[in-house]
């Protein structure tokens, strides 16, 4: 499954990846979000409007540099918990992660002459993604997330990506989970200014435990919702840890998680200098396959990332 030329794998031809999509949806373009849900936009048609002009413009800039393109549904807070919160009940949460894979469906079906593109159901922690509050083990995590998986893949989602993930239990739950739904899956970490998961484990540790038990089931693994000054000296010298990065989407601010809990106005930083830190990160992570942003990025993030480091990977990718 992993070899399927339209998804991206370790050491492969580039793909691109959205930037912050609720950051962008809430600060650019005026939308608000309960609880940081980007899939009650799917409820309206102005919603579904504004999510499909939100991904074209980063197809734009895949097809521009002639990348593949992971189209990432508005999924991450589609989960039962979260959706109990927002006064989905099970059958019209599963509406609303199935009307979420149909939407990008249709923009691929749109965008048919230009290079690979993978839909992915994005799956979020099931607490907060800056604080991992209480604990799940993997057992538990698999049982709570399996309900969403099996909706993204009945509804024709190619992969799945585990996004911010605070503890290593609950992205072994999602990646044990996925394995025997036989999704591709994943599995993205955040991790504070020390380069650590919110819990202090180290991020080798993490990975290191997940690979030991589902190994199998995971494509690669991913860093998001953290600048690169946070974790480029945890993966520097660590040929392990570094060859199992697949993916980046970085913050756009260097502030921690603590400070842009706090903040009011979004911090979008510098693209160009975000993408120069990109580029860099290509020497450490021999494997890398897939760029895109996180908190604060938006198309001109990805388009600067795209500018600096497609040419450099896909020479990699080639050789």
């Amino acid at each position: 499954m992993t070899d399927a030329p339209h998804l991206p794998k370790l050491g492969g031809s580039p793909f691109l990846v959205d930037g912050g999509l609720e950051t962008c949806l809430i600060f650019h373009d005026g939308y608000e979000l309960p609880s940081f849900a980007s899939f009650t936009l799917l409820d309206s048609e102005r919603g579904r409007r504004g999510l499909a002009t939100y991904y074209r413009r980063f197809l734009d800039i895949a097809a521009h540099h002639g990348t593949g393109f992971v189209l990432d549904a508005p999924t991450w807070r589609a989960s039962p918990e979260w959706g109990e919160k927002l006064g989905y009940d099970r059958a019209r949460l599963g509406e609303a992660n199935r009307a979420a894979v149909a939407l990008l469906r249709g923009l691929r079906d749109e965008q048919s002459a230009t290079g690979p593109i993978a839909v992915n159901a994005a799956i979020g922690p099931r607490g907060d993604g800056y604080d991992p509050g209480t604990t799940m083990t993997a057992d538990e995590a698999r049982d709570y997330h399996r309900w969403q998986l099996e909706v993204a893949a009945a509804a024709g989602a190619d992969m799945a990506t585990a996004l911010t993930m605070t503890h290593h239990g609950e992205a072994e739950g999602i990646a044990a989970a996925a394995g025997e739904i036989g999704l591709p899956v994943a599995v993205s970490f955040t991790v504070e200014t020390d380069g650590r998961l919110p819990t202090g484990m180290p991020l080798s540790e993490a990975v290191g435990r997940i690979d030991d038990r589902h190994g199998a089931a995971v494509c690669f693994y991913m860093i998001n919702c953290a600048h690169p000054s946070h974790f480029a000296h945890v993966l520097d010298g660590d040929s392990a840890l570094a060859s199992r990065i697949g993916g980046i989407r970085a913050n756009a601010s260097r502030m921690s998680h603590a400070e842009l809990d706090k903040a009011e106005e979004l911090d979008d930083g510098d693209p160009v200098e975000l993408a120069d830190d990109y580029r860099s990160l290509i020497q450490t992570l021999p494997n890398l396959c897939l760029l895109g942003g996180c908190c604060g990025t938006d198309h001109r993030h990805i388009a600067a990332i795209a500018d600096a480091c497609v040419s450099a990977l896909a020479a990699r990718a080639a050789a």
